[in-house]
């Protein structure tokens, strides 16, 4: 009976013992195991009266709170300011002598007066940072004569960018019954000032300097957004806020090659509500590699001194995907049955590309990896007698 008892005993500790194990590895496979760690999570509540999160290389909504309603956009609207700033300053960045008509403007400022004189990327810096409202009246009035005429280079702007439910009244946001924007398209914009280099230069800083030719000084000016102190990745873009508007906000950021734009218009806790929706896109989004192989291939060669030539793909490359798409990822690739001689090493012959539901998403050159030479034309009796000539008198 004891030896019983014994077994028992034995065999129940083996048990124990093996389920506490199986239970150990489960966790361990669950905590490690990729399809987990890149689940996507459920769409974020948010105490903003409209918000939209968009995937700035293509512009696809990824999440939208009545996107497409017209609101007030407050200092917001300075991000179209400082980009039409920023792209003639790329062009001329002209000298810009402040007049007191520049700084009659109310709410927040950079500090000018009348008499100083600055570039015009500086002033897109001021409005970036402090959100200089005297800085978009400046840059308004230098670059086109008058706020008023300024607000039409915004629309053109906004137009071009497919802006459908926006209108500018004024550079620098100061409420207007006509001055009124969407999240939606307001993300857009987001999305097209951060493929600007000099804009994303200034707006993904926590401090921007600013240099005065007149009285000569620096200064540095703190960034706004604390965003870029408060999420990874962040990489701007601008705050707002007037009483009519409500708290405002435009941010970016990039992890892992993907980038984001949020935006929320009348928020009580915008930094919140931007955290939330940027965690919940890059719930979706992921990088896959592509041609990380860089593909060969053998051609036939027609009319050179080799019959075949190695081509091959110019890159490797990653496209980003949502969850699952990466099943439906379709690669093509473009390259004769043969070639003609001459060839030069480099020389671009073909394309390997990627598809995703008949979209492009992304594609890569195929490359001659060799000279190859013609074959010599055959030569007339006439130039086969003179290297006679020439070979005879020269031996």
């Amino acid at each position: 009976m004891f030896q019983t008892k014994r077994k028992n005993t034995d065999i129940l500790g083996r048990v124990i013992r093996q389920a506490f194990l199986f239970l150990l590895v489960l966790a361990v496979c669950t905590a490690l195991w990729p399809g987990e760690a890149f689940a996507a999570q459920s769409p974020p509540s948010v105490s903003a009266k409209a918000a939209a999160l968009i995937r700035a290389d293509t512009g696809e909504l990824l999440y939208g709170k009545q996107e497409n309603e017209r609101l007030a956009m407050a200092s917001t609207t300075k991000i179209m300011t400082a980009l039409l700033a920023l792209e003639q300053a790329a062009q001329s960045n002209p000298e810009i002598t402040i007049t007191q008509e520049m700084v009659a403007v109310e709410g927040s400022s950079m500090g000018l007066r009348a008499g100083y004189r600055l570039t015009l990327r500086d002033l897109a810096a001021g409005m970036l940072s402090v959100s200089g409202n005297d800085a978009a009246n400046a840059a308004a009035i230098a670059m086109a004569g008058s706020k008023e005429a300024f607000a039409g280079r915004m629309n053109a702007k906004a137009a071009e960018l497919g802006m459908e439910n926006t209108h500018f009244v004024t550079p620098s946001g100061l409420d207007d019954e006509a001055h009124y924007s969407t999240a939606k398209d307001m993300a857009v914009l987001g999305a097209a000032a951060i493929r600007n280099p000099d804009f994303l230069a200034i707006c993904s800083q926590k401090q921007v300097k600013v240099t005065y030719l007149e009285p000569e000084q620096t200064v540095m000016l703190g960034n706004h957004n604390r965003l870029l102190s408060m999420y990874e990745g962040c990489i701007g873009v601008k705050t707002g806020f007037t009483k009519k508007a409500g708290r405002c906000l435009v941010s970016a950021a990039e992890r892992d090659g993907v980038q984001l734009v949020a935006v929320t218009l009348n928020a009580p806790d915008d930094w919140n509500d931007h955290k939330a929706l940027l965690d919940y896109g890059f719930s979706l989004l992921h990088e896959y590699p592509v041609e990380q192989t860089r593909s060969e291939f053998s051609v036939p060669v027609v009319g050179a001194q080799q019959d075949t030539v190695w081509v091959k793909a110019k890159e490797s490359g990653r496209v980003v995907l949502k969850e699952g798409e990466d099943s439906r990822l379709q690669r093509e690739v473009e390259l004769p049955r043969f070639l003609y001689g001459p060839l030069t090493q480099g020389q671009q012959v073909g394309l390997v590309r990627y598809t995703l539901e008949g979209e492009t998403v992304w594609e890569t050159p195929l490359l001659v990896q060799e000279d190859i030479a013609a074959i010599p034309a055959k030569k007339s009796w006439l130039s086969r007698l003179w290297d006679t000539v020439c070979r005879w008198f020269g031996g």
